[in-house]
């Protein structure tokens, strides 16, 4: 285990304001079905999911089988599962992709930012990474808004990635934030 993986390990549980952001485990199965069973919230992340099976079988075989920089977005407030976020840090190039889900039930309250502004912390303050990446269905407007927020710069566009749902080709709008511009936007508060 390098020291990128210990720093991941040591910070399984970050919270912030409203949120906890921790492992992901069988518990949250019923709170994750509610939105992976939902097919305007998975639409453009996953294949939604069919039955609680398939929510028990994704948590183990995606959180809990390889659980760094993989979280669950629990509220403070209820300890409801509300989405997951992960910061995928690619071997030794100090730059990281961040995904994202979230219960659509609970968009539109600054959740997903604030969970991903700890994630950005987590990323360039505490594992030294250069540069956090993301991208999204450039039919998602929503999730690229998230990354305006965080200060993201929308950098291009891929297109025809792959093909999705039905057989119809998608484009994923990617962007990115430099340590030296979230610095710049902790230094100047926002």
């Amino acid at each position: 285990m390098d020291s990128l993986e210990v720093n991941m390990a040591k910070n399984s549980r970050i919270e912030s304001q409203r949120l906890i952001l921790r492992h992901v485990t069988l518990k949250d199965a019923e709170d994750m079905f509610e939105y992976a069973s939902d097919e305007e919230t998975t639409y453009y992340v996953f294949d939604r999911h069919t039955s609680l099976t398939d929510t028990e079988e994704a948590i183990v075989s995606y959180f809990i089988e390889d659980p760094l920089g993989k979280y669950g977005i629990e509220l403070k407030a209820t300890g409801k599962l509300i989405g997951t976020i992960d910061l995928r840090v690619k071997d030794s190039e100090k730059r990281a992709l961040i995904g994202y889900t979230l219960n659509k039930d609970y968009q539109g309250s600054g959740y997903m930012t604030e969970a991903a502004n700890r994630i950005l912390a987590l990323g360039f303050d505490t594992l030294g990474l250069g540069c956090i990446a993301a991208l999204h269905d450039e039919r998602n407007a929503v999730s690229g808004k998230v990354m305006e927020r965080l200060g993201m710069q929308k950098e291009g566009t891929l297109r025809h990635v792959a093909q999705w749902k039905k057989g119809e080709w998608f484009n994923d709008v990617y962007y990115s934030i430099l340590k030296s511009e979230y610095d710049e936007m902790k230094k100047s508060g926002k």
